[in-house]
């Protein structure tokens, strides 16, 4: 499969003008492009199904069901993706590929098997408690169902760095779910809501069945062993207790803020806080341009320095190994660097641009005053994502975990001390949390820096570990003549 950095290389390797914008175009279609999908669609959808008829109970209602659906369909496939990737990397360089197939059929079983733990309480609660129609419950537990199994095979396709073809199934989801959308409720005569909730069902389960398709012909073979990564959740737990950690502390400051005595409660089931919720919508969008500048930064360059050391590692002399480790963190630093500064950049002008021109558009009041605390917020979010990343590249699971720990402990305490604050500064949580998880995860940098030697080449065993009764400790014993 094609590398990201092997498609847009050659772009920015021209250094004009248009090539450079050639290669930011492809960088973010290949990247962030899934998303804008979805959103689009959706937009899309409002549109022509004259969304702003549709009483103001059953928008409610819709808003809450679509906000659910993703964010729980991410916290519960977050714990497998982080440790299932680091098997199946190990597994593409050890060139074991009839692996892969059995590891995707067992880490299935186990999201379904999540996703259905939590899911068919809570929809069971809102049919018979929240008193919601038995079939609008049940499209809502497909889709919820759909795109955990869309995020649980994305993985399949970062890992590989295929990301051309996730915006390409994505793409053809959005098509599927507007040209369903006309038919269930132009022809069948199905409301809108209903009609849009199960065209995007429809979306997430081509998605998915598009992906298990291409990985299914890609790594055909099988060995029939469906659950030997599971082994990896013991010797690498670490990486899915960071990944959850910092998914769900993604959200928590939206919990936090869920309880305030404003909120909104829709059918005793959802709960919700409309201002705090799109502000942080927006918010994220103004900085997302950042996971395209980190992956592309990566692709391109770093990876390259980390090959290149490794290879000297394994086989170089000790001159080449210090030069290609100084090489290597120079251009990480720069990197950091150069991610601030540019995402500084498009973050101020996406800025003025929603402060201008999204009053017109019906985004005022609270919304407008919760932002700019929660764009500074996401702005450093996203940094801190990058040093999460480069942790991961270093193996060093104490420092990635303990980053996330403290992002999300923080933003989640100090979330709870901003309700109580004037609307402007309800973000602030999020900005210290995430600001105190950078700081930790740049010191750990610099600590695997100045320790690297000692990270790599001390981390065998010279005789190996046994769990057993400690012999004894006496080596020799004389005999006397009482002895005999």
């Amino acid at each position: 499969m094609a590398s990201l950095g092997n498609s847009i290389k050659h772009s920015f390797e021209k250094k004009t003008i248009s090539s450079t914008a050639l290669g930011v175009l492809m960088s973010t279609f290949t990247t962030v492009a899934p998303m804008f999908f979805i959103i689009g669609g959706i937009l899309f959808l409002y549109r022509i199904l004259d969304y702003s008829s549709v009483i103001y109970s059953q928008r409610v209602l819709f808003s809450c069901s679509i906000l659910y659906i993703f964010i729980f369909s991410l916290l519960c496939t977050a714990p497998f993706n982080s440790v299932i990737s680091r098997y199946i990397t190990d597994r593409i360089f050890e060139e074991k590929y009839d692996a892969i197939l059995p590891c995707f059929y067992g880490g299935l079983f186990l999201n379904l098997t999540v996703c259905c733990l939590f899911g068919i309480p809570f929809y069971l609660y809102a049919h018979f408690v929240g008193k919601i129609s038995l079939l609008y419950v049940f499209i809502c537990f497909m889709a919820f169902i759909a795109l955990s199994l869309t995020f649980y095979s994305m993985l399949y396709l970062s890992i590989t760095k295929d990301y051309g073809k996730i915006s390409l199934f994505f793409a053809i989801g959005v098509i599927t779910m507007v040209l369903s959308s006309l038919l269930f409720v132009k022809v069948l005569h199905l409301s809108v809501t209903v009609g849009m909730l199960l065209s995007l069902t429809f979306a997430f389960w081509v998605i998915a069945v598009c992906e298990f398709s291409y990985i299914k012909g890609y790594f055909h073979n099988s060995n029939r062993r469906y659950f030997d990564f599971m082994q990896y959740f013991k010797k690498y737990w670490q990486l899915g207790l960071t990944n959850f950690i910092y998914t769900l502390a993604l959200y928590t400051h939206n919990f936090v803020f869920w309880t305030k005595t404003d909120h909104i409660v829709v059918q005793k089931t959802y709960i919700c806080y409309p201002p705090y919720d799109m502000a942080t919508c927006i918010a994220m969008l103004t900085n997302i341009s950042a996971s395209v500048i980190l992956i592309t930064q990566i692709e391109l360059h770093f990876h390259e320095r980390y090959k290149a050391y490794s290879e000297a590692v394994i086989g170089g002399r000790l001159r080449d190994i210090i030069k290609a480790k100084n090489r290597m963190f120079s251009l990480l630093s720069y990197q950091l660097m150069d991610v601030v500064r540019n995402q500084f950049i498009i973050s101020v002008i996406l800025y003025l641009i929603c402060v201008v021109f999204l009053p017109q558009f019906g985004f005022a009041g609270t919304v407008m005053e919760i932002y700019p605390c929660l764009a500074a917020g996401y702005f450093v979010i996203f940094l801190l994502y990058s040093c999460i990343i480069f942790l991961y590249y270093f193996n060093d699971a104490v420092g990635s975990l303990l980053t996330a720990s403290t992002f999300m402990l923080l933003s989640t305490l100090i979330s709870v001390f901003a309700t109580k604050l004037p609307a402007i500064w309800y973000g602030i949580g999020t900005f210290i949390g995430a600001f105190a998880g950078w700081c930790i995860a740049y010191a750990r940098l610099r600590w695997i820096e100045r320790n690297l030697d000692e990270h790599i080449f001390c981390q065998g065993d010279i005789i190996p570990r046994k769990v057993q009764t400690m012999p004894t400790s006496i080596t020799y014993q004389k005999k006397t003549k009482e002895d005999d």
